[in-house]
């Protein structure tokens, strides 16, 4: 018996399909080999900008507007269905926690202090604990 392809044709009334690497799917990119990597690199790329518009559009500096325009504008980017692309991955993890860490950064009288005691001077968890409750359906 001859080794048949790996690669499955699908047709769709006698017209082949399109293979493609990745599909958006809900607002989820799925590649064909269900790695996350792919999306979560472009929720990310979206969220860095969306954070620098903040950063860059706001003339107050006023910590509790930026933070608040940062949880409306940044924050559902990378909470969009986190339940279906959670990641599992320490490099995934550490890209989407990138995010947080740069803007809280930037904020005014923050530069000096580490990530964990900016968190908790502005009384915020991390993204990955939120994606942990998310997850498992802990009240957020």
């Amino acid at each position: 018996m001859a080794n048949k392809s790996l690669l499955s044709i699908y047709t769709w009334t006698n017209h082949p399909l399109a293979v493609v690497p990745l599909a958006r799917d809900l607002g989820v990119l799925v590649s064909s080999s269900l790695c996350r990597s792919a999306h979560i690199n472009d929720i990310v790329a979206k969220a860095h900008k969306h954070a620098y518009m903040i950063q860059r559009a706001f003339v107050s500096r006023d910590i509790d507007l930026l933070v608040r325009a940062y949880l409306v504008y940044v924050r559902p980017l990378v909470e969009y269905n986190s339940v279906v692309w959670s990641p599992y991955t320490m490099q995934d993890i550490e890209t989407i926690e990138r995010v947080q860490r740069r803007f809280r950064k930037n904020l005014p009288g923050f530069r000096k202090l580490t990530y964990k005691d900016r968190l908790r001077c502005l009384h915020l968890p991390s993204l990955q604990l939120r994606h942990l409750q998310g997850r498992f359906g802990l009240v957020l």
